[in-house]
């Protein structure tokens, strides 16, 4: 489905990403993880087709996202930030409408079929009450969830997410992530928080210093050993129903 072979970026003053070679499998929740400058972002940005690999390549279907149309790229993915603000007075439905753009015929009208994806997709995140509030009403769960529901009705084959989670707090960081893997598109996720990354993703890849420091199911990846080389972190590795469960303890020696 969507993969990544020898990437690099990289700016005058510093290489930001370094061969890095990753995929996610198709209908899988793949987990990006890193310390704060790993390259995250920066990845999801080459992903993404925003910011061409300086060498590399990335394909989705098999297709170089590099040379995609701006349109074809956004009828295939969906980008969700970890923070969006606007002072439009818009509205929930009118956020959401906003993913129908690559779809639609007429720049100037919606359709039956874009009003009618939009309350699906609206539905799908349990926000169809709020579909005529306006934006600056939301708390920050409810606009993440407002554009969830604006990614689900761009109708992607990939869903990209920077670490959507971070403003949230426990219970919306845990609805929001089981509202994704609940909507089966194949995503590749910034996350910041291990336990969840654990948790939700079938596969992790840890980035460190924009280099691929491992990769693989959360159970084998998520190790002590790894957490105190790349994070600096002394932590215990317990598992609870199949899943690392990662308790911190101090920094490492």
């Amino acid at each position: 489905m969507l993969d990544i072979r020898d990437v690099s970026w990289a700016v005058p003053a510093a290489r930001i990403l370094e061969d890095v070679t990753c995929a996610a499998p198709r209908g899988s929740l793949v987990g990006l993880l890193g310390p704060n400058g790993s390259g995250k972002t920066t990845l999801l940005r080459v992903v993404a087709g925003l910011t061409p690999p300086t060498s590399g390549t990335v394909t989705l279907d098999g297709d170089d996202v590099t040379v995609l149309r701006r349109a074809d790229a956004a009828r295939r993915m969906a980008l969700l930030a970890q923070y969006t603000e606007t002072d439009l007075d818009l509205t929930a439905l009118d956020v959401v409408l906003l993913g129908r753009t690559p779809h639609r015929r007429s720049r100037w009208s919606d359709s039956d079929t874009d009003r009618a994806a939009a309350a699906d997709a609206l539905e799908q995140v349990g926000m169809t009450a709020y579909a005529h509030r306006t934006w600056q009403t939301l708390s920050g769960g409810e606009r993440q969830r407002v554009q969830l529901a604006r990614a689900l009705a761009q109708e992607p084959h990939l869903l990209l997410l920077d670490e959507p989670t971070n403003h949230l707090d426990i219970g919306h960081q845990l609805q929001l992530l089981h509202l994704v893997r609940r909507a089966g598109i194949t995503t590749f996720a910034a996350l910041h928080d291990l336990n969840l990354a654990a948790m939700f993703c079938d596969l992790v890849v840890v980035l460190d210093r924009g280099r691929v420091a491992a990769s693989g199911p959360p159970l084998d990846v998520l190790t002590p050993a790894l957490l105190a080389d790349v994070y600096g972190v002394d932590a215990r590795v317990t598992v609870h129903d199949g899943h690392p469960v990662i308790t911190y303890r101090r920094p490492a020696a």
